[in-house]
């Protein structure tokens, strides 16, 4: 006999105590009276295992009847997180099901805890999952700000979130295209791919769309499809947009066609859309592209017309202040900097801060730094860069010290400006403890620093460190092969220069202003002038480039210093520009060098009516009627450079010697 079962009582609550009433369920409501009542459902009859109807297909959204809840949501948010995994229940990746209608209230709540979440991929997880359970993750709102949330932690869980929606305004597409832009590990080549695709679908864009595909275009240097875009931009009536207008303005600078830039800008003032941000742009425009002149006009208009600069304009406007003749321009402007309250803003002072430096005024430019309240990195390496770049190069290692002291910490523009410094002032021992602080720290393996290391071991004599850092270099750029190349020019090793230009094509690395020169300093050093005139005219037929100023210097310097004077001065007449006072030296020097005087009296009659006052030029034409026992004349030329008050700058020699560095005068 079994043993009898032991009951046991559950204690009940006592009577409406708050445990009891959370426990019971809410009672149903009262049923309406019926008149006749329903007939119960017939029951189907049981059948068999073998004659079940086959269980049909779930489809694409619906659970498979044989899984729970939660292992279907788990393989639905593992579809999201990993490309390479599908859900259970489809064969084609999982699509967002259609919104149903739900409460706005409740998307907006969502949409507000993604805001919070932005950047951080594992706290939208979980947003993510309670929407898909809740059944609106397909909402365009929730799944636009799903879209701007994702992507700064993982644009393709952001692609996913966008290929999954149900339906794509251009609010979304632009959504993406942004992101793209934005992203480090994006392209701008992915951007346009992108915004192709939105045009092939049919989406229409909008005044948005525009501001981030343009500067994509310059970014990738498709100057054509920057034309496509901005027909476009006409086709939908969204160019005469002041947001759209700037980036055109913007693209069309970047790219060098400050023309169409300027046809842009004089578009936009007839019906009244000049902005700021036009404003702006141009200006920006004109500096990028060393049209300083047409840069100073340009706000000097803007201020006329009543539109007053903010602080991106200013800081977009001093650059193209430099030199002393600019430096009560920039007090002006520094004036009104103050007046309109910006004094405070961190990148305008370091703006100032590099005015002053360029105009000469380093005392200005010190006081400015040791005033500031709070400053930034950049406002460290501003002082360096300006110390190098005014010459005193030994101040701007100093100040590099005092940045190791005091802990502000440096990057590797701070190093550049450091290791310029060294190659200046000849610093070998300091540029290379620089060098090792620089690997020490992982930033030598930086294109920006293995090039200026290059440039710095041959300025100090190191040409076999210089070629060691070269060949250690990952991914050559063409700045790095110029480097080089004009370092074994330099150093009198035209034929390593030479091989080293023909390995550089053979490499397929294309040439550029700056490896020309080095390879026509190299002809000409060694006297290959046939060579250096096939490299020459190679700049125009086989690159479709145009010889600027130092070209020319090269060529007749080369053919000046071969006797070839009289091709020299057909190069002369030949030029496209204004010849300098390079080009002329470099012809009066190959004159003196074969002692034709003749036909430097000829240039120089010329040179000296049209008012020309280089004191290069009055030297020259001294010393060789010196040269020619003609006193009287070398006599008359000295005359007038002191009645002009002209001063040759004494050249100067560096030379180490414990540890200091001594300046020897030539």
């Amino acid at each position: 006999m079994a043993p009898p079962t032991r009951l046991t009582r559950r204690r009940r609550s006592p009577r409406g105590s708050a445990a009891s009433r959370r426990r019971a369920p809410a009672p149903d409501p009262p049923a309406p009276p019926a008149t006749v009542p329903a007939p119960p459902p017939a029951a189907s009859p049981p059948q068999p295992p073998s004659a079940a109807a086959p269980t049909p297909a779930p489809s694409a959204g619906s659970r498979p009847p044989d899984a729970s809840p939660r292992t279907y949501f788990k393989a639905r948010l593992r579809g999201f997180s990993h490309s390479n995994l599908r859900c259970p229940d489809a064969e084609m990746p999982y699509l967002l099901p259609p919104p149903p209608p739900t409460s706005t209230a409740v998307v907006h709540h969502y949409t507000r805890l993604l805001a919070a979440a932005a950047g951080s991929l594992h706290a939208l997880l979980p947003i993510h999952a309670r929407a898909v359970v809740r059944g609106f993750s397909g909402n365009p709102a929730f799944a636009t700000s799903l879209l701007a949330a994702a992507a700064p932690a993982s644009l393709a869980y952001a692609r996913r979130v966008f290929d999954a929606a149900p339906s794509r305004d251009a609010y979304m597409w632009n959504t993406l295209l942004r992101a793209h832009a934005h992203s480090h590990a994006s392209h701008a080549a992915d951007t346009l791919a992108l915004y192709k695709r939105m045009r092939a679908v049919g989406i229409a864009p909008d005044h948005y769309t525009y501001p981030i595909v343009l500067p994509a275009c310059a970014a990738a240097r498709a100057p054509r499809l920057g034309r496509a875009a901005h027909g476009d931009a006409v086709r939908f009536a969204l160019a005469g947009d002041g947001f759209v207008r700037s980036a055109l303005i913007a693209m069309y600078c970047q790219e060098g066609e400050v023309a169409d830039a300027e046809r842009v800008f004089v578009e936009s003032g007839g019906d009244g859309s000049r902005t700021i941000v036009s404003w702006t742009a141009m200006v920006a425009g004109y500096v990028q592209n060393c049209f300083f002149g047409e840069a100073v006009a340009m706000f000097g208009a803007m201020v006329c017309q009543g539109v007053l600069p903010n602080e991106i304009t200013l800081i977009s406007f001093l650059p193209c202040l430099q030199g002393p003749e600019w430096l009560a321009a920039g007090e002006m402007v520094h004036g009104f900097v103050v007046k309109l309250g910006f004094d405070a803003n961190v990148p305008l002072v370091n703006a100032l801060i590099a005015m002053y430096g360029k105009c000469g005024s380093i005392a200005m430019a010190k006081a400015l730094f040791e005033g500031m309240a709070a400053r930034s990195l950049v406002s460290w390496n501003t002082m360096v860069a300006m110390y190098e770049q005014c010459g005193n190069a030994v101040q701007a290692i100093k100040f590099f010290r005092r940045m190791l002291t005091e802990k502000v910490g440096f990057d590797c523009v701070t190093l550049v400006s450091v290791l310029s410094a060294c190659a200046r002032s000849g610093a070998l021992q300091t540029g290379k403890w620089v060098h090792e602080f620089a690997r020490s720290h992982g930033l030598n393996t930086d294109a920006r620093i293995g090039n200026v290391l290059v440039d710095m071991y041959a300025k100090c004599g190191e040409i076999g460190y210089a070629r060691e850092v070269f060949d250690c270099l990952h991914g050559r750029s063409v700045v790095s092969w110029s480097a080089m190349i004009s370092a074994y020019a330099n150093h009198g090793e035209p034929e390593e220069a030479l091989k080293l230009f023909s390995l550089m094509k053979c490499e397929g690395v294309r040439p550029n202003s700056f490896t020309f020169t080095a390879v026509l300093v190299a002809c000409g050093h060694s006297g290959l002038v046939d060579e250096g005139l096939k490299h020459f005219n190679s700049i125009l037929t086989e690159y479709q480039m145009s010889p600027t100023l130092e070209h020319y210097a090269c060529m007749v310097d080369m053919l000046g210093r071969a006797g070839r004077l009289a091709e020299a001065y057909e190069i002369i007449r030949g030029m496209p520009m204004w010849p300098d006072k390079c080009v002329w030296g470099a012809f009066l020097g190959g004159c003196r060098l074969h002692s034709n005087l003749d036909l430097a009296e000829f240039v120089a009659k010329d040179l000296l009516q049209s008012g020309s006052n280089d004191v290069t030029f009055y030297v020259l034409m001294s010393n060789m009627y010196f040269e020619a026992g003609m006193l009287e004349d070398a006599e008359r030329m000295r005359r007038a450079m002191k009645e002009m008050e002209l001063k040759k700058t004494a050249g100067h020699s560096l030379v180490c010697t414990n540890r200091e560095r001594r300046s020897l005068m030539r």
